[in-house]
């Protein structure tokens, strides 16, 4: 699958964080849509369509995987990478078992990312 026809959405309470990545991945050329929080997230899983999600672990209000929980509710199907900056290592081993694809340690080297963003879809082309 070429970048351009993957639709990313990044939800992460770090403003800076999430503005830096969507820009980076995007001009790698992915479609990225982000949310500040799980809620919102949510909001548009339910009237968008998007190949991947990529979660914050820890956010107020709704944590990450109480976001994932969610999401698998409404999509089964729908890849998720977690993505964790000070959470035990164990928070990303629950969120595989709930049914994410993977989980990365921030800061992110955006090489690792796109190699899972693509292991996640089934592609092993950059």
């Amino acid at each position: 699958m070429k970048p351009e026809n993957i639709s990313v959405l990044l939800v992460d309470d770090e403003q800076e964080f999430t503005r830096v990545l969507a820009r980076r991945l995007e001009i790698r050329g992915y479609l990225c849509k982000t949310a500040m929080d799980g809620e919102s997230g949510i909001r548009l899983i339910e009237n968008e369509a998007f190949d991947i999600v990529l979660i914050d672990l820890m956010m107020p209000g709704l944590s990450g995987l109480d976001t994932l929980r969610q999401i698998k509710a409404i999509n089964q199907s729908l890849p998720v990478i977690l993505l964790t900056g000070n959470r035990p290592v164990t928070d990303g081993i629950a969120g595989m078992r709930m049914g994410a694809f993977d989980y990365l340690i921030k800061p992110l080297d955006i090489d690792v990312l796109i190699d899972k963003i693509q292991l996640a879809l089934g592609s092993f082309s950059k």
